[in-house]
């Protein structure tokens, strides 16, 4: 007995643990989205409404212009004062999603009913020219282009954008009527599409994919998700070049990324997955950390922005096999007088580009920065044939501009720039400058500096007259530190990346500053739109357009 009660035990445990390793791998959100949506925002409700309080979006000049609008219907004024006069639950997530098929592509929202009474009544009023409907328990109100549908606890509103169809310009040409176009297409019956996602099955929803659980199980103030083969599948451009394996880059492909609006801070981390045949190449040539020493050779004061990478060669050229371009490449770089073999072997994957030092001319107050690009040296013969393509192409460049391209090697490097002094220091000197981002960005294979507030001084001494630009630059000074990327390495199946922006106030939740920031961009715009609508004369209307008479003509 003993022995037949642990068998059961154990059956039972084991039973726990596959019903528990399931509900991991679902998940509430993607419910209601076709498992083919090609693009998918999901917004907390409840952590950015506590980051940015309604009152405070109230602030925000740009709604103030909003509320100030006299044309304003009340039951938009009442949303604008109040969202959850809606009927929404806006501390619930909202769902956006787009999904594209042969009739083009079709828009959704959806979201929690918090009072369906008062849903209803907003709805009506909106769509005055909606048609009321309801089957199979769900309430429709439907127009052209749009319709609202909602459950006791669930909204989704879909919104036809019959524009990403291959017979756009076509559909751009549609009669006004409800029934035909030239395209000889009906138009989409959003109504039908609503309701086939209030009763979208599991298995076809986003709902049992494990990357979107993933994603979405991170705890995160917003959630993307792209489907880039459900993006580009049927694209004519894409259709254009079949011939080539192009679609192997975007087969089975989906990137993630959550943004977190933090203080001082945007954080955004991504993740990229690719087809199996991409991926094993990602896999086996990913690249080492970013080398530390080569970027301290640059001999630079003030760096204003700074890409580098580390990566094996010889994945580049799987790369191109895997996409039949080839053939093509050869052929382009066979008149420059190498082929992709002599490109792979001729550098060590070690890349560089930075534009540092901008000097501002006094008089005119023009930018003019230094620029440099380095790549490591693998096979010197390979190199030389490189180095001799880019001096007859270099050659040409110099002879159709007045500025001069400098290079240099050490046998180890190569370094190309538009300051033959900086090109020189960096090859033969062995600089070690201290840059404050550069423990930041090492992490990993790919990393990257913009440094915002340096670039914008630069930029400020040409503003000149304009008091709106003026106001502008200030504003954005006063926002915009840096933005740090970090990562490139292949872990748990994907690419992943991590992007930091940064901002000058780093006591103040990153949304709050957006708040305000964007609405003083936005009375800018205003003022500045006014300022121009008074500064032009007036057009008569045709009534009050006085006609000179003419002179009388005699014969």
């Amino acid at each position: 007995m003993r022995l037949k009660t642990f068998q059961h035990l154990v059956l039972v445990f084991a039973a726990c643990l596959f019903m528990v390793s399931c509900s991991k791998k679902s998940n509430t959100q993607g419910r209601n989205i076709p498992n083919k949506a090609a693009i998918v925002t999901v917004v907390n409700g409840e952590s950015i409404s506590t980051k940015l309080p309604w009152n405070e979006v109230q602030q925000n000049e740009i709604y103030k212009l909003l509320s100030a609008d006299t044309s304003m219907t009340s039951i938009a004024k009442s949303a604008l004062e109040n969202p959850d006069n809606t009927g929404i639950d806006t501390k619930k997530d909202l769902i956006f999603f787009m999904v594209k098929d042969s009739s083009g592509a079709y828009v959704a929202a959806t979201g929690t009913i918090k009072d369906a009474a008062t849903f209803k009544t907003y709805n009506t009023s909106t769509l005055t020219m909606g048609i009321a409907a309801e089957k199979d328990g769900v309430q429709f109100i439907t127009d052209r282009t749009t319709s609202v549908s909602w459950t006791n606890d669930k909204f989704i509103i879909v919104f036809d954008v019959p524009q990403f169809s291959q017979n756009s310009q076509l559909n751009e040409m549609l009669i006004d009527d409800s029934t035909t176009s030239l395209a000889g297409k009906k138009p989409r019956d959003v109504e039908a599409t609503a309701a086939s996602l209030h009763k979208l099955e599991e298995k076809n929803s986003l709902a049992k994919n494990e990357k979107f659980s993933e994603l979405v199980s991170t705890k995160a103030d917003v959630h993307f998700w792209m489907n880039s083969e459900a993006l580009y599948e049927g694209d004519a451009t894409m259709a254009a070049i079949s011939m080539l394996n192009i679609s192997k880059l975007y087969k089975d492909s989906y990137t993630t990324a959550t943004v977190n609006f933090d203080n001082g801070q945007i954080n955004i981390d991504s993740k990229s997955y690719s087809g199996k045949e991409l991926t094993a190449i990602f896999k086996k040539y990913s690249g080492a950390n970013l080398n530390k020493d080569l970027i301290q050779r640059m001999p630079a004061k003030d760096v204003a922005v700074l890409f580098a990478m580390n990566y094996k060669p010889e994945g580049l050229k799987e790369f191109i096999k895997l996409t039949g371009i080839e053939g093509l490449v050869n052929m382009g770089t066979s008149q420059l007088g190498f082929n992709v073999d002599d490109f792979i072997k001729s550098h060590n994957g070690e890349i560089l580009l930075a534009v540092t030092d901008i000097k501002v001319d006094s008089i005119f107050g023009t930018p003019s920065p230094n620029v440099l690009f380095s790549a490591g040296i693998g096979d010197k013969a390979s190199f030389e044939k490189i180095v001799a393509a880019g001096q007859k192409a270099g050659a040409q460049i110099a002879t159709a501009s007045s500025n001069s391209i400098h290079f240099a090697s050490n046998g180890k490097m190569f370094g190309l720039g538009n300051q033959k002094s900086m090109v020189d220091d960096f090859v033969n000197k062995d600089a070690k400058s201290k840059f404050g981002f550069l423990d930041k960005i090492t992490s990993g294979p790919i990393g990257g500096y913009f440094n915002l507030q340096y670039i914008l001084n630069s930029l400020k001494p040409s503003i000149t007259g304009d008091s709106a630009a003026i106001v502008m630059m200030d504003a954005s000074l006063k926002m915009w530190d840096n933005i740090i990327i970090s990562g490139g390495q292949f872990k748990e199946g994907g690419m992943q990346q991590h992007v930091e922006i940064n901002l000058m106030d780093k006591s103040t939740n990153s949304l709050k500053q957006m708040n305000y920031y964007l609405g003083t961009l936005g009375k800018l715009a205003k003022d500045n739109e006014n300022r121009l609508s008074w500064s032009q004369p007036a057009i008569p209307a045709e009534d009050e357009m006085v006609v000179p008479d003419m002179p009388e003509i005699e014969f």
